[in-house]
């Protein structure tokens, strides 16, 4: 009987968790008179793919996806690159002064993204980098880095010694080592890092919001933002702007979901 109980309870969990989605999904497909008539809660009479094909064509979405997928795959990577090199540093090299090196790894974490708007805006407009991909692309891989060497820094930190040891008695370097041996015993941790990397800075509208002022450069949440006020977007089209925006995402995770889950149990196990 209780395990009934709990599987009806995870069964209402899911539905209540996926119903936002699925009433996005069912309303993008939707003319405008179905949703006039029915509301957001009736079944679609037939396939309506207007709203998709009039959104993706007035943003120019392939402009705008390719803008998110290049910024997000540049920082997921960078971030994990450099959390690599500054973990190693900390966690297995035992720089003096590490635990404050944490902290302010850690306080960085916790500041708001507003309180660092303008000292990155001046800095922009000095360097000549504002409206750039690039400029964006370098303050979340810095953002993002800052988490990663504070959790890839206890990780490493119990990594076996002997197996340095060993590493360091056949003549392999500290620079050999990090790349022969660190990196692929902590893949899974490091594809985990990756992973959320990604999805985290797909979704990050404010400072993009911010930086990328001109039409070529923005990312989709910042088309999807700046449309949501269009008085010529019905309810339609706003669901169906909202479903281009979240399938990628969703996507993505699914395409590395079996990654996720060996990096989260392997992690788990260790």
């Amino acid at each position: 009987m209780r395990r009934y109980s709990l599987l009806a309870a995870l069964v209402v969990l899911a539905f209540v968790m996926l119903f936002p989605f699925l009433l996005v999904a069912l309303n993008a497909f939707k003319s405008p008179a179905e949703y006039s008539s029915g509301g957001p809660l009736a079944l679609p009479e037939g396939l309506y793919l207007d709203g998709l094909v009039e959104f993706w064509n007035r943003v120019d979405f392939t402009r705008k996806l390719w803008n998110s997928l290049l910024i997000s795959g540049c920082v997921a990577a960078g971030a994990v690159v450099l959390s690599v090199l500054n973990a190693y540093a900390l966690g297995i090299g035992r720089v003096r002064g590490r635990l404050w090196i944490l902290v302010v790894f850690l306080v960085a974490n916790t500041l708001p993204q507003e309180a660092l708007v303008y000292p990155l805006y001046y800095l922009a407009k000095q360097v000549g980098l504002y409206d750039s991909r690039l400029f964006v692309i370098l303050i979340f891989t810095v953002i993002q880095a800052a988490f990663g060497t504070y959790l890839l820094s206890a990780v490493l930190g119990r990594f076996p010694a002997e197996i340095l040891e060993a590493a360091a008695i056949d003549g392999a370097g500290k620079w050999r080592a990090l790349w022969l041996i660190v990196v692929p015993i902590s893949r899974p941790t490091l594809s985990v890092l990756l992973i959320f990397f990604f999805i985290w800075t797909w979704n990050e509208f404010f400072l993009p919001l911010v930086f990328l002022i001109s039409n070529d450069n923005q990312t989709v949440p910042v088309a999807l933002g700046v449309l949501q006020g269009d008085r010529l977007m019905d309810a339609t089209m706003s669901s169906a702007s909202a479903l281009l925006g979240i399938v990628p995402a969703v996507a993505f995770f699914l395409i590395f979901q079996r990654t996720l889950t060996r990096g989260i149990t392997v992690g788990a196990i260790k």
